[in-house]
């Protein structure tokens, strides 16, 4: 068979067109679109504050890399949290095994690591083990994550810790995750049930998809999918997503159903049908947005892995911007995305409003346009300096900052009600 035709999504699936990131940016573009013709009850987009934005990214970028080499935003950054280098102490741990089954490894502690990565609350706080760092938020999750992951706490095989079996992820519950993540009444964390729920979940897709295709149910089948058993050197960023989505599919349960169908992080909106004749449209699928923020988050989070195996990567600007607290925040502290009624920033949403809905479309479609901003203030080209750089370098790091600036416990600028998964 032709490779192209071979690697190329199944466009026989209903969702097919959601799962693409050219529909992702398509919908949210048309988003934007109807925002900036003034039609929006939410917001309104002030494009004269995008240099500003545009300026603090290149400004933080350049402070957290003076060289512009510049990783990708990824999972394994806040597996670095706190300056330390706990990449070295895994990649010793697997020194002896082969190239494809540390790959194997390590997307197994990517993907349970990035499924864990929700909203924690604001109370909440984790103090690392050995070292005494007190860390929150994404870089607490991470790390925590990590050293529950390398005690084999995920694993069925006592003499092999550093795996994630399909067996034990679907006995996963809150008890269990209290304790990885130390929390207490003291020290509450939310969103555990939704949690638990999500690697149960995972589990059961993982048993499905190796009793469909062969393969251990583990997390590190996804390597041995895209790589098609080892026939393959080089993947798309694409790829990557439309693996992630195809095989994890079944366990966004508290996303939408479109044509019957689980879809995940993908949502209605009045003006997603405006992308038609751009060719994202079609009968079954007009009028959602898809944005698959936690799986693109997890696909950017497996690039690395599979470079590491020795895999090349191609088109990494496919995928898009994240839209979410620290992005989103952004643009919103920013003065970019302007809501219309200050107090709605007061209320707490749910994923699927109207409000979020749109502001996380906006979210997409400027941050590609921030994107070209900061290169041009940089002098790197897009492809010196793809997105997933830009994020890192960047727009995700100047949120967190311009939080912190407006508000003195750096909460984002709007609240969502989360249950550990979407969010």
């Amino acid at each position: 068979m032709n490779q192209a035709l071979r690697n190329a999504p199944d466009a026989r699936h209903p969702l097919d067109k959601l799962r693409d990131p050219g529909t992702v940016r398509a919908r949210c573009k048309a988003v934007l679109r109807a925002a900036e013709n003034n039609v929006s009850e939410y917001f309104r987009i002030d494009r004269s504050q995008l240099p500003a934005v545009a300026e603090r990214v290149a400004a933080l970028t350049l402070r957290r890399f003076p060289d512009l080499k510049i990783p990708y935003h990824s999972r394994w950054r806040h597996f670095e949290a706190g300056g330390l280098d706990r990449r070295a102490e895994l990649d010793r741990l697997l020194q002896d095994r082969s190239p494809a089954e540390a790959a194997r490894a390590r997307f197994d502690l990517t993907v349970v690591s990035v499924l864990l990565d929700a909203g924690a609350g604001a109370a909440w706080q984790y103090t690392e083990p050995g070292t005494g760092q007190v860390l929150s938020r994404s870089e607490g999750l991470g790390v925590a994550s990590w050293h529950a992951f390398l005690q084999g706490s995920f694993s069925a095989t006592a003499a092999d810790p550093l795996r994630a079996d399909a067996a034990v992820l679907e006995r996963v519950d809150a008890a269990a995750l209290r304790a990885v993540f130390q929390s207490s009444p003291s020290n509450p964390i939310v969103g555990l049930d939704g949690r638990a729920g999500l690697l149960q979940r995972l589990g059961a897709a993982l048993r499905a998809e190796a009793a469909r295709a062969g393969g251990e149910a583990r997390p590190g089948l996804l390597y041995d999918r895209l790589i098609r058993g080892g026939t393959l050197a080089t993947v798309s960023a694409s790829q990557v997503l439309h693996e992630v989505l195809r095989v994890l599919g079944p366990i966004w349960t508290s996303g939408s159903r479109v044509q019957g169908l689980l879809a995940g992080d993908v949502w209605p909106h009045r003006w997603a049908s405006a992308a038609a004749g751009d060719g994202t449209d079609d009968a079954t699928t007009g009028g959602w947005v898809p944005f698959h923020k936690l799986s693109q988050w997890l696909s950017y989070s497996l690039l690395e892995p599979l470079q590491w195996a020795g895999v090349t990567v191609t088109g990494l600007d496919a995928l898009t911007g994240l839209p979410e607290y620290r992005n989103g925040g952004l643009l919103l502290d920013g003065g970019v995305i302007v809501p219309r009624e200050p107090r709605m920033l007061a209320r707490t949403w749910k994923p699927q409003d109207d409000f979020i809905v749109e502001w996380r479309a906006l979210t997409v479609a400027l941050l590609d346009e921030v994107a070209v901003l900061v290169r041009k203030q940089l002098g790197k080209s897009a492809e010196e300096m793809p997105l997933a750089c830009v994020l890192e370098g960047g727009t995700w790091a100047a949120g967190r900052e311009i939080a912190r600036e407006k508000r003195g416990d750096g909460s984002p600028p709007l609240k969502i009600e989360s249950d550990g998964t979407i969010f």
